[in-house]
């Protein structure tokens, strides 16, 4: 199994595969913030910037795979955006289950750092202007963030499962 996964960590496809699924979630998000009329709240961004790591990860991936050091860099970004885009989807969350608590709120403007600036570059994808509390799209009983820990606990597991199967598969060809 874990020669299966490696094979696929190997190959660009796989890295492409990753690379256009975040796509996806990218356009469909801006969907329902332009096509619906949803706006996003900034716990909204934060996990939209994390979608971007991991399309960036699987850019790297697919144009630098054969390198370990652009391979490193896909499995950091990979990692980096899944986990946190899962911390940020649980903390969502919490926020609308509290929506009537005085210890839960949002931000208005995102705390990016100052040299990134990304709510001022591109406000048309990284501006806030929703209410972090207020649930207004639900699909099967499930909000939107609920559904985005589903979505980031599955590049979670498969993050782990691709780079077990690669740190194995490397130590098991230096033995030999």
């Amino acid at each position: 199994m874990f020669n299966a996964l490696n094979n696929w960590v190997m190959d660009s496809k796989s890295w492409w595969a990753l690379a256009l699924s975040a796509l996806a979630l990218e356009l469909t998000a801006l969907y329902f913030q332009y096509g619906m009329g949803l706006e996003p709240c900034i716990m909204c961004i934060y996990q939209r910037v994390a979608i971007f790591g991991i399309l960036f990860a699987g850019l790297v991936g697919a144009l630098a795979n054969n390198s370990i050091i652009g391979r490193l860099i896909a499995f950091l970004s990979w990692g980096v955006g899944a986990i946190w885009g899962l911390l940020i989807a649980r903390e969502h969350v919490e926020m609308q289950s509290n929506a009537d608590s005085l210890f839960f709120s949002c931000d208005i403007v995102p705390n990016f750092p100052q040299w990134l600036p990304l709510h001022e570059w591109i406000p048309a994808l990284f501006e806030a202007t929703g209410d972090c509390g207020e649930i207004s799209w639900s699909f099967l009983g499930y909000s939107m963030p609920q559904w985005m820990i589903v979505v980031y606990a599955v590049y979670s597991v498969l993050l782990i499962l691709f780079l077990a199967s690669h740190l194995i598969s490397m130590v098991s060809n230096n033995k030999s």
